[in-house]
């Protein structure tokens, strides 16, 4: 076997991880989209309570659910962050392949 065609299998097998990766990531990300917008519903009504309620628990509970939608949005977009650099090293591997 000749070193070119030795690069050009480790160049697929890291496309083949690569695209493994991209799929568990954007699945990932489709969960984590219906779970942000089950959590905005949530904060959304939770707020409507407690500026009713106007009590110390009410508060509570708004702010807590308010922390939960962070942490889900930040979730978010660092999977959209990792998608992309994903797909960007994917495009440099074809670019190899290609040579």
């Amino acid at each position: 076997m000749n070193s070119g065609n030795f690069r050009q299998r480790i160049l697929e097998q890291h496309l083949r991880t690569g695209v493994k990766s991209l799929r568990e990531l954007r699945e990932d990300l489709r969960i984590t989209a219906e779970q942000m917008a089950f959590f905005l519903a949530e904060a959304e009504e939770i707020e409507l309570r407690a500026m009713v309620a106007e009590t110390a628990d009410a508060a509570l509970a708004h702010h807590q659910a308010q922390r939960n939608l962070s942490a889900i949005q930040k979730h978010h977009e660092f999977l959209l962050s990792e998608i992309a650099d994903h797909e960007a090293r994917q495009d440099v591997l074809l670019d190899k392949l290609e040579q």
